[in-house]
C-alpha cells in the first residue's frame, strides 16, 4: 500500500499525466503546476483513501492542480472550517474555485454562509465561487433545508445584475438559475421566467468548445425528462 502522504501521492500521480489533457485544462483556465492527470485516475486514489482531512489540506497546499482537485475528492467536509475554505478559495485558479472549492464548501457546515459572503465580493473568482456553491447546495440539500425565500430573492436580483457581472461570475449566475430551476421544484417556474427575462447570456469561454446554455430551455428539458427536484447524492464529480 503506497504511503498516504502528499509527497508520495505527487510522486504517484505525476507519471499519470497526459500532455493532451494538460492542454485542455489550461484552455479551461487552469494555472500553475499541473500534471494533466485525468479525473478517473484521481478517483481511483479517492476510492483507496476515502476521506482524510489532513491529507486533503496537505495536497491542496502543494499548489499542483491535480493534487488540489484530488484534495477536494477526499476532503472530510464535516471537518472543514471557514478558514480552511477561505484559504482554499484564495489559492484556487478559476476552475478549482467553481468546482472543488464550491463542492467542498456546499458539503460543509458553512456552505450557505460562505456562498452569500462570496457572491458579494468584488473579486471575480470569489463571486463565481459563491454562485457555484449556491448551485451545489440546491442540488444536494432537501428543499426543507434551504432558505427558499432567499433563493427567490437571489433569482429576482439577477435580471438587473447578470449582464454587467464579470465574465466568470456571469457564467455561474446563469448556472445558478438552471440549478434552482432543476432542483427546487417550487421555484422552477420562477427560474424559467427569470431566465427568459434575462435572455441569452454571453460568456467568453476562451479557447474551448464550451457553450453557455439558455436557462429556460435547460430547465424545460429537465421537466420533460421528469427529473425536476431530484437531488444528487454529492456535489462532487
Amino acid at each position: 500500500m503506497p504511503a498516504t502522504t502528499a509527497k508520495a501521492i505527487l510522486k504517484e500521480i505525476e507519471p499519470l499525466g497526459k500532455e493532451g489533457y494538460k492542454k485542455v485544462l489550461f484552455n479551461h483556465g487552469v494555472t500553475g503546476p499541473c500534471f494533466g492527470v485525468k479525473i478517473e485516475e484521481l478517483k481511483k486514489i479517492q476510492k483507496r483513501i476515502k476521506k482524510d482531512y489532513q491529507l486533503a489540506l496537505d495536497l491542496y497546499d502543494t499548489g499542483v492542480y491535480d493534487a488540489m482537485y484530488l484534495a477536494g475528492l477526499i476532503a472530510d467536509d464535516a471537518k472543514m472550517t471557514k478558514s480552511d475554505l477561505r484559504g482554499w478559495l484564495k489559492k484556487a485558479c478559476p476552475p478549482l474555485a467553481t468546482s472543488t472549492v464550491a463542492w467542498v464548501a456546499a458539503e460543509s457546515r458553512y456552505g450557505w454562509d460562505l456562498a452569500l459572503e462570496w457572491i458579494e465580493s468584488n473579486k471575480e473568482i470569489s463571486a463565481a465561487a459563491g454562485w457555484a456553491t449556491l448551485s451545489s447546495l440546491v442540488s444536494i440539500k432537501a428543499d426543507s433545508d434551504l432558505d427558499l425565500g432567499r433563493l427567490k430573492q437571489l433569482l429576482e436580483r439577477l435580471p438587473a445584475t447578470i449582464h454587467e457581472a464579470p465574465n466568470k461570475a456571469r457564467a455561474q449566475m446563469n448556472g445558478f438559475i438552471i440549478a434552482v430551476g432543476s432542483y427546487v421544484s417550487s421555484l422552477t417556474n420562477l427560474a424559467a421566467q427569470v431566465g427568459k427575462e434575462i435572455g441569452p447570456v454571453t460568456v467568453d469561454v476562451g479557447n474551448t468548445s464550451c457553450r453557455v446554455p439558455f436557462a429556460p430551455d435547460y430547465i424545460r428539458k429537465a421537466e420533460q425528462r421528469g427529473i425536476i427536484g431530484k437531488k444528487r447524492k454529492t456535489a462532487k464529480c
